[in-house]
């Protein structure tokens, strides 16, 4: 049978319309610009795709077509309320919040982005009435439970902030991320058992939560279950190979004396972050340990020839220095590191404790002293730096003196063998030269 001219040009144009269509929804995008080329005057048109601009990381874009969307609709609130978001002026966010919030008072991502931002500002008292009001018209938006149960914690109203979690929980059962939170609150609460079963639900609404995978495994850390810590942090690592997993995980075999596997988990950390100075340090931690020392003092020289101010990377050196017998460098390094400045009293006092130690291998004994006396007075409860100044009193022969710092280090230690024993030498010396038997 033949087909018309007609019927056949209808056929061909069916055919043309069907694969514009698939053109069409051969991706999202394609979707909406298509939407955009026939409704080129609709807010809405315009606001979808901004949001899948948003979505792909393409901010700039997104900001032009939420613009044209607010043009063609000045009263599109969501519109407003994204815009603030992809903003870098804290000033500028807000008043896209509050604006937004004066066309809806009831829009609950603008209350939550604007209570995080006054949160940050530290305007509390607000930021607790914006929280609130977000969950009051949103409850189920898991977020806003997370923000305002975090701003009891800081401020150490821990009832109303587990209450806060609760609740989020109920109203909102199936969100791993508000699991995840409760749990690291519990933590820090002490609650480590309860916290586990909210990592682990977590974990099982969103198996690829990565995050509550590693929370879990310093929690099982933190009681040493090593193995099943590790464990975690693997599990974690199958989902994504991030600085973030990595250094708990070599931490974790730094401390239970692994570290040829440290060595491996660092060295990815430091690929992957180049500029960190805590990953390179704790790299040259790991090599000290393993014994490649001098390859350690490579690392931690490259660190401070690029900031100069790292005061680990001194100590470290100084401890590299002074296993070689190099006390003099080491002094050096003491030295470069006091000149930082701490601010941290106890680390200066540690410090110069480490410089009287250094003094002391020298057979410096006057300037050890000084050091263990700037140490102490910077730091009165360090017992080995009192029986240190002791001992170099007793060298020297002022046995009063000797004493004098002997029993202060054993009213801070009363248990050590070592001062006992010090101060029985000292007994022994007094009475053979006063003559006694």
């Amino acid at each position: 049978m033949l087909l018309s001219s007609s019927m056949l040009l209808l056929l061909l144009l069916f055919s043309w319309k069907t694969v514009q269509q698939n053109n069409v929804w051969v991706s999202r995008e394609a979707l909406f610009r298509s939407g955009i080329q026939t409704l080129p005057h609709n807010a809405k048109v315009h606001y979808n795709y901004a949001n899948f601009l948003k979505d792909s990381g393409r901010h700039l874009e997104a900001v032009h077509h939420y613009s044209l969307a607010l043009r063609l609709y000045p009263r599109h609130a969501s519109a407003m309320n994204n815009l603030g978001t992809l903003t870098h002026s804290p000033e500028e966010a807000e008043r896209y919040y509050r604006k937004a919030l004066d066309t809806n008072p009831q829009h609950n991502r603008a209350l939550f982005n604007l209570g995080n931002l006054i949160k940050s500002q530290g305007k509390e008292k607000e930021a607790e009435a914006l929280l609130r009001d977000s969950i009051r018209y949103g409850p189920h938006f898991a977020d806003a439970y997370s923000s305002l149960a975090s701003l009891y914690a800081e401020q150490k109203r821990f009832a109303e902030a587990n209450e806060v979690y609760l609740k989020g929980i109920e109203n909102c059962p199936d969100n791993s991320d508000l699991h995840n939170n409760y749990g690291v609150f519990l933590v820090d609460t002490g609650e480590g058992q309860l916290a586990s079963s909210h990592y682990r639900e977590a974990i099982r609404l969103k198996p690829a939560h990565y995050v509550a995978m590693v929370n879990l495994g310093r929690l099982l850390r933190s009681s040493n279950e090593n193995k099943e810590a590790e464990s975690w942090y693997k599990r974690a690592l199958r989902v994504t190979r991030k600085v973030d997993i990595l250094t708990p995980l070599g931490a974790l075999y730094y401390n239970t004396g692994r570290y040829e596997d440290a060595l491996l988990v660092y060295k990815e950390a430091a690929v992957l972050q180049p500029d960190s100075t805590d990953i390179w340090l704790a790299l040259a931690q790991v090599l000290v340990m393993a014994g490649s020392t001098a390859e350690a003092e490579e690392v931690t020289l490259d660190i401070i020839s690029r900031e100069n101010s790292c005061l680990e990377c001194y100590r470290l050196l100084s401890a590299i220095y002074s296993k070689h017998g190099n006390y003099t460098k080491a002094l050096e390094a003491l030295d470069l590191a006091l000149q930082t400045n701490p601010s941290d009293l106890t680390v200066r006092a540690e410090l110069y404790f480490s410089k009287g130690n250094q003094l002391r291998e020298m057979n410096q004994l006057d300037r050890a002293f000084e050091s263990y006396r700037l140490a102490v007075r910077l730091k009165p409860n360090q017992s080995q730096a009192w029986m240190n100044m002791g001992g170099i009193q007793h060298i020297k022969g002022d046995y009063a003196a000797a004493r004098m710092y002997y029993q202060r280090a054993l009213l801070l230690s009363p248990g050590s063998k070592l001062l006992k024993e010090n101060l029985a030498k000292l007994d022994r010396l007094e009475k053979r030269l006063t003559g006694e038997h």
